[in-house]
Formats: structure tokens, sequence, C-alpha cells
């Protein structure tokens, strides 16, 4: 049975017109895309979507962020889909990505980094119910 796994397409990457390069990385490698949609996220949606990072000293720079403008999310699915997708995102550092990946391509910094990916099935199941509740 396929795997299913959210990805966000960031501000940075959206204001660049990344979006079609990025979704077709993943339509190369055999995932369909379930649901997509553009949307901007809410401050309570952002808080909600990063809780897992809290307590973190980059928490509000995450959600001030990821509020700054349009960002497409879709749920991709394929066999191991999670682990799948964290290989061609790459590191979240850019510099520390490899070429040929998402983030060693198209990131800019460790927070404008063009994409986010759930990195668990549980991980998976709470952000899904953030943004497309």
């Amino acid at each position: 049975m396929a795997e299913r796994t959210l990805i966000i397409v960031k501000p940075d990457a959206v204001k660049r017109n990344l979006v079609g390069e990025i979704l077709s990385r993943f339509k190369k490698k055999g995932f369909t895309i379930s649901k997509q949609k553009m949307l901007n996220f809410t401050t309570e949606m952002a808080k909600e979507f990063y809780s897992a990072h809290s307590s973190k000293p980059f928490f509000d720079e995450l959600v001030s962020f990821i509020t700054s403008g349009d960002v497409v999310a879709a749920i991709i699915e394929r066999d191991n889909a999670v682990s799948l997708t964290r290989e061609i995102i790459g590191n979240t550092n850019p510099k520390e990505a490899s070429a040929g990946t998402i983030r060693g391509d198209f990131g800019i910094s460790i927070t404008e980094n063009s994409i986010h990916a759930s990195d668990s099935s549980e991980s998976f199941d709470k952000e899904v119910n953030v943004v497309f509740q």
C-alpha cells in the first residue's frame, strides 16, 4: 500500500516560481499528488503546525516566515514516501544539502529552504490536519 506524506513549498520558492519544478521532481520519482492547494498560513495555523519547535529559539522566525506569503501544500504518495521525500528534499541547511536535492538547488538559508516535508507518519497525521482542515 502506498504511504502518504505532506510537502509544503515555502514562500521563498513560491515567490521564485519554483512550484512546478519542485512538484515535477516528485512526479518523476513516481509520486502521485492526491491533494494540493495554495494557501496563506495564519499565525494560529503556523504555531500549531510548528508546535514541536515551540520551545526552540528559532520558533518565532519559523512562524513569521511561513506566514509571510503563499505556500503550496500537497499530499503525495507512493511506497516509502516519507524516507524517499527526505532524500529528495535534502538537508535542512541548504549549505549542507547535496546538489540535486531541492534544498541544495534552491534553498537560501535554514529558514528559507524552499520546502517542508513531514518527517514521519505521526508528523504527517498532525500536520495534514492543520493544512487540510
